[in-house]
């Protein structure tokens, strides 16, 4: 991995991670936390639910561990297979529709 530094005071260059920071931010907002430990759990909970189980569209809906753990044309393979498997049951309750109706 190689680091890069984007221009200081331009945080346009640095998108993906103010993105990050101010859904954090409105997340930490809208709760009220009476102990520093309450603050670190939900910490926590959001970092692990942003990384291990939230779908980013930048990443072709996958979540970043997939794409970490190298998992990404398994599960688009995965998600095919259940795409053709849908519209073929469609069309078969469709044409058993079609049917009844004549």
């Amino acid at each position: 991995m190689k680091q890069v530094h984007g221009r200081p005071m331009h945080p346009q260059t640095q998108g993906k991670i103010e993105r990050y920071h101010r859904t954090m931010k409105n997340v930490v907002k809208l709760n009220h936390f009476y102990h520093p430990e309450q603050l670190k759990e939900a910490l926590n909970e959001f970092v692990n639910n942003y990384n291990q189980k939230r779908y980013h569209e930048a990443l072709q809906n996958l979540t970043p561990a997939d794409v970490y753990f190298g998992r990404t044309d398994q599960m688009l393979r995965k998600r095919e297979q259940i795409k053709i498997n849908s519209i073929t049951q469609r069309r078969q309750l469709y044409n058993q529709q079609k049917l009844i109706n004549l």
